[in-house]
Formats: C-alpha cells, structure tokens, sequence
C-alpha cells in the first residue's frame, strides 16, 4: 500500500472500505459540477478503483478522508508521461490542501516513478484549481476548446496545465 506524506496531507491507496466517504464528497454540487457522473456516487468511486490504469489514493487531513487524487500514465518511451486530476471536500476548500495533495503526488511521481513530464486538464473557467497547479509548478499550454461537456449539455473548455521536473516547486 502507499502512502506519502505531505505537509498537511496523507496520500494512501484508495480501498473499498473509502468508497462511501469518497462517494459523498463526490456528491457535494461543488465537486458534482467539476466530477459529473451517474447518479450512483458509490458506483462511480468503485468504477475508479477497478480501473487498472488509474491509480487512486485517499486524501486524508487530520485522518479525515477529504478527497481522493488519482494519476494514470502513457508508458510508451518517445511520449512517457504521467497525469493527474483529483477532488477535494468543500470543505476545507481554500487552505491549501489541494495544492499540498498535488505537490506530494507530482514529487513522488517525479522522484520514484522517474516521469520527466506530469499533465493536469482543468476546466478553463477553474480558476481556484488553475491556481492550486501553478503554485506546484504547473504551466498552461494552451486550451482545449469544447472539451468536456458540462451539466447543461453543452461543451466547456478544458486547460492543458503541464510540469516538467525541474519545474517542480518542491
């Protein structure tokens, strides 16, 4: 199982025995209008965690599950890189978290995985999450016009965000 430890935060493999907490994050309106999904939060999570190219952790504060983050990579060698996205309880929104979640994934990526190169896809209008990336390090690299498909039924911009190693703001 791993674990990482950041400043605040605790990154651990995800379990089954997370799924309800996880799945009730995900069902906020703040992380359902970013995270959409079916109507069963519980089976989304678990549909996460069978996912054999996604690698899911817990995010824990203070040993509360407050969110989960999870990274998938590209293993072929001429384009290896990793990326990540994640969510993160309402509540505890704007202290910090995030960004220490996402420095403690993008350092263990770097340093143990030996990724040169890490991506992270917000929605163009995020503007808090834009911010939480650029504070680890992340760069935009342009915008992916009608990239997803919102709640209303029509298509938002996406962000291209990436990191170089080097580029990390340990």
């Amino acid at each position: 199982m791993t674990e990482l430890h950041g400043a605040a935060v605790v990154l651990r493999t995800t379990v089954p025995a997370d799924v309800p907490a996880l799945a009730a994050v995900r069902a906020t309106p703040e992380v359902r209008e970013r995270w959409r999904g079916e109507d069963d939060m519980a089976a989304e999570v678990a549909a996460d965690l069978d996912d054999p190219d996604t690698h899911c952790l817990t995010i824990l504060h203070q040993d509360r599950i407050v969110g989960m983050i999870q990274w998938y990579s590209e293993e072929e060698p001429d384009y290896r890189h990793a990326g990540i996205d994640l969510f993160l309880d309402p509540s505890v929104h704007g202290i910090g978290l995030g960004t220490d979640a996402v420095r403690t994934l993008a350092r263990h990526l770097v340093d143990d995985h030996g990724y040169h190169r890490l991506v992270i896809d917000p929605a163009a209008d995020n503007a808090a999450a834009i911010r939480c990336y650029a504070k680890v390090g992340f760069r935009p690299v342009g915008v992916m016009r009608q990239y997803e498909r919102g709640a209303d039924g029509t298509w938002h911009d996406g962000l291209l965000m990436d990191l170089l190693a080097a580029e990390l703001v340990r």
